[in-house]
């Protein structure tokens, strides 16, 4: 097919640059799968990358200590020389100093804190319902920009404690990141890091319910705090990550809205909204690619010799939709029953994402108040018009629906 060829030595290559790899990952990656469970990605002046393509071997990647995230796994915004010590997050760190900062900070970030934020989520959902008529154009609302990307941001603002006046501002910087702009996520930087200062030291003098006032309280048995960088490290980190359900919801609205038997089925059991986020994270989430690890040393993959330092990742997109792992796995399916094979959407192994529950809870909430409010909510156009060609992520450009 297109955008897949053959190596030399037999392993499917995949042109991350061909524009039917970009509109349809899920085939390229899952016809490279069932040829091997390894391949080579490629793209006019890119170095090249190894992907694992299988379930159970992606999975074994992203937990294996021969293959470490560092520098080289992130494209580093050009920031102001003064925002440098606060651009290394959690994952480039070594084990030691990683599972140190886990340790802290795991707390501020559970299934049970998540579900006790849900309240104050849900307000936050119902506001940008409200205004959702008032941004009608000819009859038609674009859920991207005025809900999904607007309440990823509005959440970590709530949990965060950054003033009323000041979260406009923090909206753009989060629509900039979610777009990712290079210039202009790069001059939003700064801005983030000066507002995440200030939120510290309003949350030192008043402590409150809030995520960031229990990463302030956060110590360990031996007394381990975090540090002033640390804390404003974690704070635009989980700015940056937090955007992550923006594109969730809206590939999980438009995914609904073009399979109607789905959507019918969860209209008529709300309560299989948790499942129903599971199954739409798995078939239609964010990352095609989990962030690149690099060989500490030289290793074997299935017969292919990896060399130290050579980026390998894994094709998310194709693990995800392994018939070796999931029944049927190409059918969206609101119902399903987790299985013992979880989707990777999340990662896997020690950089499980931090902020998996609390992102599940806001797009339960998301859907859940969506779907409730708007009972004839339908799609305006074909179902591939508004998709981005990015061959990173599974994202849409605009998201149109008359409500």
């Amino acid at each position: 097919m297109a955008g897949v060829s053959q190596t030399v030595s037999g392993v499917p290559e995949i042109d991350l640059s061909d524009i039917e790899v970009m509109r349809d990952p899920f085939t390229a990656y899952g016809n490279a799968r069932e040829r091997s469970p390894i391949a080579r990605l490629s793209a006019p002046g890119f170095g090249g990358m190894w992907a694992v393509t299988r379930h159970e071997d992606a999975r074994a990647l992203l937990a294996d200590p021969r293959f470490e995230l560092n520098s080289s796994s992130f494209i580093r915004p050009d920031v102001p020389g003064d925002c440098l010590p606060y651009m290394r997050s959690m994952a480039e760190m070594n084990a030691e100093e990683h599972l140190r900062l886990r340790r802290l900070v795991v707390p501020a970030f559970t299934a049970r804190r998540a579900t006790e934020f849900r309240p104050r989520i849900e307000p936050i959902v119902d506001a940008l319902l409200d205004d959702l008529p008032g941004h009608a154009e000819d009859g038609a609302v674009d859920l991207l920009l005025h809900f999904a990307r607007s309440l990823p941001m509005d959440v970590i603002c709530e949990l965060v404690g950054i003033p009323g006046p000041d979260r406009p501002r923090w909206r753009e910087y989060g629509a900039t990141i979610v777009a990712a702009s290079g210039q202009g996520f790069a001059s939003a930087v700064p801005g983030i890091i000066e507002g995440a200062k200030a939120a510290i030291a309003r949350r030192r003098e008043e402590p409150a319910d809030d995520l960031l006032s229990d990463l302030l309280r956060a110590q360990a048995e031996d007394g381990d705090r975090l540090s002033e960088t640390e804390l404003v490290t974690l704070v635009w980190n989980l700015v940056l990550a937090g955007q992550t359900p923006a594109n969730l919801i809206a590939n999980a609205v438009h995914a609904l809205l073009h399979h109607p038997g789905q959507l019918a089925a969860l209209r008529e059991d709300p309560a299989l909204m948790p499942r129903a986020v599971e199954e739409l994270m798995r078939w239609c989430g964010p990352a095609l690619l989990a962030i690149p690890r690099f060989a500490r040393e030289d290793v074997e993959l299935h017969g292919t010799r990896i060399q130290k330092g050579d980026a390998v990742t894994a094709a998310v997109a194709s693990a995800n939709r392994d018939p070796r792992a999931f029944t049927d796995p190409d059918r969206l399916d609101v119902g399903r029953t987790a299985g013992s094979a979880g989707h990777l959407g999340f990662s896997h192994g020690p950089h499980f994402c931090l902020g998996a529950s609390l992102a599940r809870v806001q797009t339960e909430v998301a859907l859940t108040s969506l779907l409730r409010r708007f009972p004839a909510l339908a799609p305006v156009g074909a179902a591939d018009d508004v998709r981005a060609l990015d061959p990173g992520t599974w994202r849409l450009t605009s998201l149109p629906a008359t409500l």
